[in-house]
């Protein structure tokens, strides 16, 4: 019997949201009225015991997840409204980020090919790796050089290639 009387719930729920459907299909209600709504009905389901009940009986399979995370964000982002400052603000501390990183590797790729290019002093230069002849070669310095070239070119082209979307 009580089986029935959920059953009998969920159908007249049904018929309701029907219902509502078809008012808003017809326009009758703006677009403030529509929101509070469905901000009303957001909260009774965060309230109620529903979502637990939904929960505990429906098995998702990837599609569904989907959507409902989906539908997770669409709230989020009608209960915690985003203004344009905070949003300036943010994409501002990523562009300086970016140029921070920029600005970096383009120091340390100068940095390292002016220690390849200056003489060595003579304490390095006795740290000769490979000889080309009996007076020049590669030393310590050099390859030490090249390691921040490197690094320097590894942090301009992340930097720059990283999600050019922003």
């Amino acid at each position: 019997m009580e089986n029935k009387q959920i059953v009998d719930e969920a159908a007249l729920l049904e018929l309701k949201a029907d219902e509502l459907v078809v008012l808003l299909q017809k326009g009758v209600v703006d677009r403030d009225r529509a929101r509070a709504i469905q901000e009303r009905i957001y909260h009774a389901l965060d309230k109620g015991s529903l979502p637990q009940k939904i929960e505990a009986f429906k098995e998702l399979d990837a599609v569904d997840d989907r959507l409902e995370l989906l539908n997770e964000f669409e709230f989020l982002l009608s209960h915690h409204q985003l203004d344009s400052k905070a949003s300036k603000k943010y994409l501002l501390q990523e562009r300086l980020k970016k140029g921070l990183i920029i600005t970096i590797g383009i120091i340390m790729i100068t940095l390292g090919m002016a220690m390849i290019i200056m003489p060595a002093p003579p304490y390095f230069e006795m740290f000769t790796v490979f000889y080309f002849n009996q007076n020049d070669g590669v030393t310590l310095m050099d390859l030490i050089a090249l390691l921040i070239v490197f690094t320097g070119v590894y942090l301009f082209l992340s930097s720059i290639l990283k999600k050019q979307s922003q």
